[in-house]
């Protein structure tokens, strides 16, 4: 199953920060100067980063709140469907608590609904296990829609004041290994929405496969924080010590790094490089975007120089980064580069991404080949535009003035149905109608499962007539004319999915979701007794969306895929014919049967068909 990242977000905190700026935010340690900064600075040569600190060295939001961001970047970008996302996979390298998970925490900021989650725990590669994760979730139809996500925090472990309080270097200069990473590393998050489909409009990008290797067997810890450097094995964590008091004093609570030991990660993720060429997973010639994360340019430097020892080069003008003007922000650099590849106009379908992170935690090399497919001159699926949705409102119903009982019954009917339509709106299939996010598959997926409900229709509603008593033969009689004037409605629906490129034995051939199979149960046990008035509720409920919804859904179906009425004809159709349908529920209303009791069956069987045809349409393709 082809899985496409069909929009992506971005978070980065605050304005810009310039080199000359860095230690205005993270503070002078013993007021002085870092004297290894300018050095460091002309390594990585990167000239802006971002700080979720301000200047007071106060946090401006946490680690999960940027990532949250991120989120919603991502899901306005395509409109929304917050509702559709059944998994979540978040990483960081320092979340904000200790217990609970990261993911936990964003679910919590995002406010998604309740859904599966996962939280990847890592350093630069945690990003792309939380990318593969969703990928994998997504192809194996465990959910339609995912979300992976990546955020980083890391100034606000550097601040200066956390350093002086410290024994270890009270009367000792700043270890380079922790120095080092507080010039290299800046704050930001990143997140990319997966599905089953492409994006409606713009550009997707297609996971191609994605390749995680850990070589934690062969290396000692590069980056790491919670221990001191040669701590015995038996107290080699924080943990360990007697208290955390002790633990921080020692410098064992710092982000380190062995920069002896760093420059491994250039040759393993060049390595894997070679070997996935010799397993005919990349062929370097079709390559047309190579986005690295380096974490300095001086690893690129590096990358290029055994590439080429290897005989096997990228051109350099195929290298994608924007290292130097948004910073280090370890895992979720990955998606702050691609989310601006994807929107910068400058991809083209069929194009081939080749996205490589090294990790030096303790060395994990990943490798993602995506392919981009769309419309060409679309940056994105960003481009799709929500339609106006309309305010719920009950369909007109005529009943006789100063008759209590029919004007309580349609007060309470006109209720039903304004709870009714505000559910429809956050039904997925519907709202991506109404969002402007529609897809062909989707209508053809709505006609399929709606076909076998249309056809039991005209055939609950006959059986209805038939337990009517004689002594209301005229309302025996509606019901009749009323399944008379349905009972051949499939078969538009039948030639609407042909004439749009569907196949006819596909839709006769459709089984009905389990949606579909409590709506007609239970249509069939109220038809199937004496005297079943109460089914003028269900009439209320399925008939007033031909009334109130079917043109309207129609005419948006017509535009989002600029069909022709014959494609969509069953919608327009019914917008006309249930109007007649309507008249003869006013006249079952007015008639002089109805009494207290009945008005209350009639009430409660439109909740329930209401609340079943919801379920039909949530239930798509579930059988």
């Amino acid at each position: 199953m082809a899985v496409y990242i069909t929009s992506m977000g971005k978070f980065l905190p605050g304005e810009p920060v310039g080199n000359e700026e860095i230690e205005d935010y993270l503070g002078r340690i013993g007021g002085k100067g870092s004297k290894s900064r300018r050095r460091i600075l002309e390594q990585n040569r990167i000239q802006f980063r971002h700080y979720a600190i301000d200047k007071q060295q106060n946090s401006r939001h946490s680690n999960a709140e940027m990532a949250a961001c991120a989120i919603r970047d991502a899901l306005e970008r395509q409109a929304g469907g917050q509702q559709e996302i059944g998994f979540l996979a978040a990483a960081t390298t320092q979340g904000d608590l200790l217990v609970p998970g990261f993911a936990s925490m964003v679910h919590a900021e995002t406010k998604l609904p309740v859904l599966e989650i996962s939280t990847h725990h890592g350093v630069c590669g945690s990003g792309m296990q939380a990318m593969k994760n969703a990928y994998l979730q997504v192809q194996a139809g465990e959910h339609e829609r995912a979300v992976a996500c990546a955020s980083e925090f890391p100034s606000r472990a550097f601040k200066h004041t956390r350093f002086q309080q410290q024994a270890a270097y009270r009367d000792a200069p700043m270890p380079f290994d922790t120095d080092f990473l507080r010039f290299m590393l800046s704050d930001g998050a990143g997140a990319a929405v997966l599905q089953r489909e492409p994006a409606a409009s713009g550009l997707s990008l297609r996971v191609e496969w994605i390749d995680n290797q850990s070589y934690a067997n062969r290396y000692d810890v590069c980056m790491y924080a919670g221990q001191t450097h040669g701590s015995a094995s038996s107290l080699s964590s924080w943990l360990d010590y007697p208290s955390v008091h002790e633990a921080a004093d020692d410098g064992a609570m710092n982000l380190k790094q062995d920069i002896r030991l760093v420059n491994e990660m250039p040759k393993v993720g060049v390595n894997r490089f070679f070997e996935l060429v010799e397993e005919g997973r990349i062929d370097p010639h079709r390559i047309d975007w190579m986005v690295c994360h380096y974490s300095s340019h001086f690893f690129r430097e590096e990358i290029f120089r055994l590439l080429q020892l290897g005989g096997l080069t990228i051109p350099e003008e195929k290298w994608f980064t924007n290292l130097y003007e948004k910073g280090n922000t370890g895992a979720a650099s990955i998606y702050i580069m691609l989310e601006e590849l994807l929107y910068s106009g400058r991809l083209k379908p069929g194009e081939r991404v080749l996205c490589m992170v090294p990790e030096s935690g303790r060395f994990q090399t990943s490798y993602m080949l995506l392919t981009v497919v769309g419309s060409e001159g679309e940056s994105a699926s960003s481009s799709a535009v929500p339609q106006q949705q309309r305010e719920p409102e009950a369909p007109q119903l005529e009943y006789d003035a100063g008759n209590l009982v029919q004007e309580r019954l349609v007060r309470r009917l006109v209720q039903v149905w304004i709870d009714f339509e505000q559910r429809l709106a956050g039904v997925p299939i519907i709202r991506k109608l109404y969002e402007g996010r529609f897809t062909m598959d989707d209508y053809k997926r709505l006609m399929v499962n709606i076909r076998q409900q249309v056809i039991d229709g005209s055939q609950w509603i006959a059986r209805a007539a038939s337990y009517i008593p004689i002594e209301h033969i005229e309302l025996r009689s509606a019901f009749i004319a009323h399944a008379r004037d349905e009972h051949r409605d499939f078969q538009i629906l039948e030639r609407n999915y042909v004439a749009v490129g569907g196949r006819l034995q596909d839709i006769q051939s459709g089984e009905k979701n389990i949606g579909s199979e409590a709506l007609s149960a239970y249509l069939f046990q109220r038809a199937s007794r004496e005297a079943p008035y109460d089914l003028l509720g269900a009439m209320w409920i399925i008939e007033g969306l031909g009334c109130r919804m079917a043109r309207y859904w129609g005419e948006m179906i017509q535009t989002q895929l600029n069909l022709t009425d014959e494609q969509v004809n069953f919608l327009l159709y019914h917008s006309e014919s249930d109007e007649n349908h309507f008249e003869r529920l006013e006249r079952a209303v007015q008639h002089p049967m109805l009494t207290e009791e009945i008005a209350s069956r009639i009430v409660k069987t439109a909740k329930t068909t209401a609340r079943l045809y919801l379920l039909q349409l949530e239930e798509l393709d579930h059988v």
